[in-house]
Parts: C-alpha cells; structure tokens; sequence
C-alpha cells in the first residue's frame, strides 16, 4: 500500500479522525493537535532494542529478532520491502528496506549504552534522532556533522538526499572540501542533495522543502517516543 508521506496530508487525516471524535475542547497549536492524536510508545526498556521488525533484517550477519540487541560497533542490514526500527542508549533510528549501517563508538564497548561517536550508511534509508552532541554520519557523498537533531537521509553512491528535520547540522561534501553548509531547521527548513561529483564549492543543492520524500511527522514522534522525548516542534 502506497503511503502519504507529506506531513499535510498526515496532519488532516489526524484533526478529521481528532474531531470526529470530539477530543479537542481548546485551541491548541497544530503540531500538539497532531501529536495528541497519535498513540505513541512508552520509552523502550533499557534491556530491549528492538521496537518493530518488518520484513528481514541482521546485525552482524544474524537474523533480527524482538530479543537481539544491538549497540555500537555493530552492522546492521535490511533486507528489500523491510524495516527495522531499534534504540541504542538515548539514539532512536528507523532503518528502511536494502541499508547497510555501521554504528560506531570512540570507545571499545559494544553494551546498548556506549556512546555512538558516528554513523556510517553505505547506503540506504535512515531516519534518526538523538540529542548527542558532536555526532557524525557518513555516506558515500556527505559528511554531516550532527547537534542534537532529528535527521532524513537516503544514501546512495553518486548522491546524498538529506533532510534536517529539526535542530543544528553542519554538513560536507565528501570529494569537495569547499561545499560546506550550516543548516538550522525547526521543521524541515531546508532539505539538501549532496552529490558527489560537480563544480568546486557546488557539490550542496537545495531541494524544495514541499517536496520531502519518505520519512513522516508522526515517524518523527514515534522514534523520539521510544526514547523517551518529543520533538521540539510538538513542545
């Protein structure tokens, strides 16, 4: 089943199936309308990583289950039309069909509560959220220097497609160290394509915003939920 990702159409279905059931009795902003229509998750157990499997998925070469664990140091893969949504320590991620993920630490300590120094994706589609400082995630075109954010990115070998979802990212070009961009975002401000072959300085095009694929508001709720937050722009 195709699925509407603009957040729009997600926001309307949300305040129609809201009022027909006769919840609202203030005027409350739009996003806490949103939110408080949605029935979100506790926060994950510190023992459990995994949320929800579809599909297939491995971390370092064994199948997923509710009960694998998985923490830094660790790869992690999904097979086609599948999806793996998992936390380690305070870092919640959605994984989507055909990724390859690398998770890494500063520090030789595979338990779900080492801190994440940075992430690889070699390719595929991950939403991500966390409010680590001085993050980092690499794919084939595009170093992104993270700042306590809520991130979109579809890796692929000739172009990066990145989304700012909220928060502060300074973010670079792989083969051009003059393509360099700071973004702030509230709400998907300014989403990028970071390519991986162009004119010096040029490597860093602005997508239009109304045009985000794959990756949804309510996606945004679920993986902070799981860890125990809100994004800021539900606060």
């Amino acid at each position: 089943m195709t699925q509407d990702y603009h957040s729009g159409h997600f926001l309307r279905r949300r305040l129609l199936k809201g009022f027909a059931a006769g919840i609202f009795t203030s005027l409350l902003p739009l996003t806490k309308v949103f939110a408080a229509t949605l029935n979100l998750p506790a926060k994950l157990p510190v023992t459990q990583s995994v949320y929800r499997i579809s599909g297939k998925a491995w971390v370092n070469g064994n199948k997923v289950d509710m009960n694998t664990r998985i923490g830094p140091n660790d790869t992690v893969k999904t097979g086609k039309n599948s999806e793996l949504v998992f936390v380690v320590g305070d870092h919640s991620m959605l994984l989507r069909g055909e990724s390859h993920l690398v998770i890494q630490s500063s520090a030789n300590d595979n338990s779900s509560s080492a801190v994440i120094s940075s992430l690889r994706l070699f390719a595929g589609k991950l939403l991500s959220a966390s409010r680590s400082m001085g993050l980092q995630i690499h794919t084939p075109t595009a170093t992104i220097g993270i700042r306590g954010t809520g991130v979109y990115l579809e890796a692929g070998a000739e172009k990066t497609y990145f989304c700012a979802c909220y928060g502060d990212v300074d973010v670079s070009a792989v083969n051009d160290a003059s393509s360099l961009l700071t973004v702030h975002s509230a709400h998907h401000d300014k989403p990028l394509y970071i390519y991986g072959h162009d004119l010096p300085g040029k490597c860093i095009h602005e997508v239009n915003r109304l045009a985000r694929p794959n990756h949804s508001d309510d996606e945004l709720m679920l993986v902070e939920a799981l860890a125990g937050r809100t994004p800021p722009f539900v606060s």
